[in-house]
């Protein structure tokens, strides 16, 4: 059984549908997990879906990943614009990585137009909210299969 995919969410994440719904969107991280797994599996694929507000604890599940996984799909939240211990737990773990933003970060503020993310990933989803993650997933199926 081919190993599954990490989709990981970072802080906040799990206020989903409450914060900010008219940045983020009005699906909860429950919606998003649903909509990803059905997508994976008709991708024929696994994921192991995950959330911490640690920073901590994200980059554990990174280092886990290395081994356990075949790839990572990756929304730090705001870590992806501060969380350089995050970028070196993705290039230590030498998987593909997608990452993902809900919103669209160049068009917030400043601060949260850079990503240390970015510099460990193969590409980047941004500003097309929860269908990011279904999006994440079909471009590993192609990176996997290639």
């Amino acid at each position: 059984m081919a190993k599954p995919i990490y989709v990981l969410n970072g802080p906040n994440l799990n206020m989903l549908g409450l914060r900010e719904p008219a940045i983020y969107g009005s699906d909860s991280l429950d919606d998003v997990r649903k909509k990803a797994e059905a997508r994976a599996t008709a991708l024929a694929l696994t994921i192991d879906f995950r959330q911490s507000n640690n920073e901590g604890e994200l980059v554990s599940w990174i280092q886990e990943a290395r081994d356990k996984a075949q790839a990572i799909i990756l929304n730090a939240g705001a870590y992806s614009h501060t969380s350089i211990a995050v970028l070196d737990a993705l290039q230590a773990a030498e998987l593909p990585v997608i990452e993902v933003h809900l919103s669209n970060i160049f068009r917030r503020e400043p601060y949260r137009q850079h990503s240390y993310v970015s510099q460990a990933a193969k590409g980047v989803i941004c500003g097309l909210g929860a269908k990011g993650y279904e999006l994440a997933l079909e471009a590993l199926a192609d990176l996997l299969a290639s």
